[in-house]
């Protein structure tokens, strides 16, 4: 790992690597040790960091002790919630300075995921990642096997994992009360930020509150523009992983789990298109479409001994209502803007966002429903309470080994969620038709076959330059 200011990293492994709860049994009943609290630190703490740091601190039960972000005018919730922890704009100075910190929560746009979270592991430090846990595939299965070479304790930030919802799903699936699945619709209103536009032009003033390099972080160096931050960055390759990184591993969650999925083995994409003037549509390689249907086909596996192919769709689009669901009855959410239908040999199973609603619709006409849920979930199901008393328990603790989305588990989620994005982006490679003015051909718009093993699509080379990205000088991870 090449990142400036990483001269730390040597540095402080032996110190991170130190951490050592003293049992409450030693110290007395109702005693707390200040080792029994974490010392967790926070990057990237408004929008979502902000509930990804309060779960963590849970009341009290745990310690903030650094909180970084790169706006400084957007980190001033928790700045001033947690007024005794250190204040930092660059993460790679917090890592180096505050030798304190057990363990880290990175909430940041998609692209920075990788280089924090590495840096944060080879000193030994816990962490939790947003979804998608990183940019691309190759960041995926690097931060896979690094969480399990420094035996850091990590969570992929899909809470609906850790829903009652997805527990009961696994439940049905597991006493094969719809058989043997062959399909999986999945559907999103996502993007609900533009894409398919035109790249932002213009010069713009830098806020002097905002540090636009640690922002760009491994990114391609491109001056500030309002156009990405904040929350418009997922729109734009560059950053963020459109929509269906946004949504994809809340809503591919359901399914992959519960049918045992692992890497797909075939990828295709369609995208939707975008006219401006004229009778030819917008090329713009370098935003995500403003719709997309991706197919990925799975071998059977242990748990479902069936083949599967699941359909993506997103910009609105959605699957059509099977039969066996009354027309009057909503598919996933109460408004069906977003939701997976598994259909199998005896039934479908049907379920909104985070595996919330789930309900079954059985062959002979039976109906099982699971009893309504709280769809806002303010403490997000525990999802970050569990990680942090896992850091506590250690790496090879019973309880990293149940939380739900431990990165041996979310990095093959996260790598099929963005094989889906590798799709859409060969979709609109094109090279131009000699002696025909503005006439091209698109090579990439076939069926790719992936090998999941070696990260590599065997029958498009050019696919291949999206499994991993390019990275900025002083950035390469």
């Amino acid at each position: 790992m090449s990142i400036s200011r990483r001269s730390f990293l040597g540095k402080g492994a032996m110190a991170a690597g130190s951490f050592y709860i003293v049992p409450r049994h030693v110290l007395g009943k109702g005693y707390q040790a200040p080792s029994d609290k974490l010392n967790i630190a926070g990057v990237g703490i408004n929008g979502k960091g902000l509930s990804d740091v309060n779960n963590a601190f849970n009341e009290g039960v745990n310690n903030i002790g650094a909180l970084c972000d790169v706006d400084l005018t957007r980190a001033k919730p928790l700045f001033e919630k947690y007024a005794k922890a250190g204040q930092y704009q660059d993460w790679r100075v917090m890592l180096e300075k505050d030798k304190s910190i057990d363990a880290v929560t990175i909430s940041t746009p998609d692209h920075n995921h990788a280089a924090i979270a590495m840096a944060a592991m080879q000193l030994g430090k816990h962490v939790y990642v947003q979804k998608p846990m990183s940019h691309n595939i190759f960041e995926a299965r690097t931060m896979t096997e690094a969480a399990r070479k420094y035996q850091v304790v990590s969570q992929m930030g899909n809470q609906g994992a850790s829903s009652p919802g997805t527990q009961q799903i696994v439940k049905w699936i597991d006493q094969g009360l719809i058989g043997k699945v062959h399909t999986v619709n999945i559907w999103t209103n996502r993007p609900i930020w533009p894409q398919g536009i035109p790249v932002p032009t213009g010069q713009h003033a830098k806020p002097a509150d905002i540090d636009w390099d640690v922002w760009l972080g491994p990114a391609s160096l491109i001056d500030y523009n309002p156009a990405y931050h904040p929350f418009k960055w997922r729109g734009w390759w560059n950053f963020g992983t459109g929509a269906l990184g946004d949504m994809g591993c809340h809503l591919i969650d359901g399914p992959f789990r519960a049918l045992g999925l692992g890497y797909p083995t075939e990828v295709e994409a369609s995208i939707g298109s975008v006219f401006i003037s004229g009778n030819q549509p917008e090329y713009i390689p370098e935003g995500c479409p403003p719709s997309a249907s991706i197919q990925l086909k799975f071998p059977a596996s242990k748990k479902n001994k069936s083949a599967v192919t699941m359909n993506w769709t997103d910009g609105g689009l959605r699957g059509f209502h099977p039969d066996l669901i009354p027309a009057n009855d909503p598919i996933g959410t109460a408004d069906n803007s977003n939701g997976v239908v598994m259909i199998g040999s005896k039934g479908v199973l049907t379920h909104a966002t985070y595996g919330l609603e789930p309900r079954i619709y059985l062959n002979n006409g039976d109906k099982i429903e699971m009893p309504k849920q709280e769809p806002n979930n303010l403490k997000e199901y525990g999802h970050q309470a569990m990680w942090a008393e896992a850091c506590k328990a250690g790496f090879n603790s019973k309880e990293h080994k149940e939380l739900s989305s431990s990165f041996d588990y979310a990095g093959p989620l996260s790598e099929t969620v963005l094989m889906g994005n590798l799709a859409i982006r060969s979709y609109t490679l094109r090279t131009p038709i000699q002696g025909q003015a503005n006439r091209f051909n698109y090579p990439g718009r076939k069926k790719l076959i992936w090998d999941g093993q070696n990260m590599k699509i065997t029958n498009f080379e050019d696919a291949n330059q999206f499994v991993k990205r390019e990275y900025r000088a002083g950035w390469k991870l």
